[in-house]
C-alpha cells in the first residue's frame, strides 16, 4: 500500500508536471465551459485549464494591457479580429459557435405575444440588458429592439449588465424581464425555466448573427497545450457540446 507521505509526494510530482493554460472566456460561454474542459481533459489529462470570465470588451482591454492569457473565446468576431490586426494574436480568429438571444422572466408573461408588446407592457417596469459598450450580446439586443420599433419607447426601463452573466443575474433577481443569451437557459441553474412559460427565443432575423470567435494569443507562442485546446474547440466533440447549450454550429 502507498503510505500517506508517498501519496502526497505523487500528487506533488503530478502537480509539478501539469501544464497550465489560461483562457479568457466571454460570459455567455460560462455555462458550457466546464463541460468543454471536461471533454478536453479526457485526452489531455495533464493539462490544467484556468478560466477568466468577463465581458468581451473588458477581456480585450486586459489582453492589450498585458494580461497573460493564452486564448480568448469572445462573444463576437470584432474583438478577436482587432487583437489579431494589432498583433496580440498569432492566428486569425475563427468562429466556434453562433449565439442566440432570448427574452426571459421569472414572472408570468404571455410569451405568445409579440416581443414589442411584451416589453411595452405597463407591467414591465425594468428590463435587464447587456451593455453594448462591453458585451456583444448588448449590441445584438439593441439591434433587435430597433428592428421591432421598440427601442426608443422602452430604453428608460433598461438596467445594464456589464456582461451577459450579470444581465442574467439582474433578470433573475432584480428586474421584471431580461434579454439574455439563450445558452444560459441550458445550464443546471436555469433548466427549471421552460420555453414559452419563462422564456422565448428572439427571432434571429432581427439581429446580425452573433458569430463568436476564438483566437490564439501571443502569450501562447510555442505552447502546445494551448494549441490543443484551440483545435479542440473547433472539433466535432466541442461542437456537440455547444449544440447542447443552444448554440448554432456548422
Amino acid at each position: 500500500m502507498i503510505n500517506k507521505i508517498a501519496f502526497v509526494s505523487i500528487l506533488l510530482v503530478l502537480n509539478l508536471n501539469a501544464k497550465v493554460i489560461t483562457i479568457a472566456v466571454a460570459a455567455n460561454v460560462s455555462y458550457a465551459i466546464n463541460d468543454l474542459i471536461k471533454e478536453f481533459n479526457n485526452k489531455n489529462t495533464n493539462v490544467k485549464v484556468n478560466i477568466i470570465l468577463g465581458s468581451s470588451g473588458k477581456l480585450t482591454a486586459q489582453i492589450t494591457h498585458g494580461a497573460p492569457y493564452d486564448l480568448f473565446m469572445s462573444a463576437n468576431m470584432k474583438y478577436p479580429n482587432s487583437l489579431y490586426h494589432n498583433e496580440y494574436a498569432i492566428k486569425k480568429p475563427k468562429v466556434y459557435a453562433k449565439g442566440s438571444l432570448a427574452v426571459f422572466s421569472t414572472k408570468k408573461i404571455n410569451f405568445t405575444e409579440k416581443l414589442s408588446k411584451i416589453l411595452q407592457s405597463s407591467k414591465i417596469r425594468q428590463i435587464a440588458i447587456a451593455n453594448p459598450k462591453t458585451a456583444p450580446y448588448g449590441i445584438a439586443s439593441f439591434e433587435a429592439l430597433k428592428n421591432v420599433n421598440t427601442f426608443e419607447k422602452i430604453k428608460s426601463k433598461f438596467v445594464y449588465g456589464e456582461s451577459i452573466s450579470q444581465t442574467i443575474s439582474y433578470a433573475l433577481r432584480a428586474t421584471d424581464i431580461g434579454i439574455i443569451a439563450k445558452s444560459s437557459l441550458f445550464s443546471s441553474k436555469m433548466k427549471q425555466y421552460k420555453e414559452n412559460i419563462h422564456w422565448k427565443e428572439i427571432d434571429k432575423s432581427l439581429y446580425t448573427p452573433i458569430n463568436q470567435g476564438i483566437v490564439l494569443l501571443k502569450h501562447a507562442k510555442d505552447n502546445k497545450e494551448a494549441s490543443s485546446f484551440y483545435d479542440f474547440i473547433l472539433s466535432k466533440k466541442a461542437k456537440n457540446i455547444f449544440k447542447e447549450y443552444g448554440y448554432l454550429v456548422k
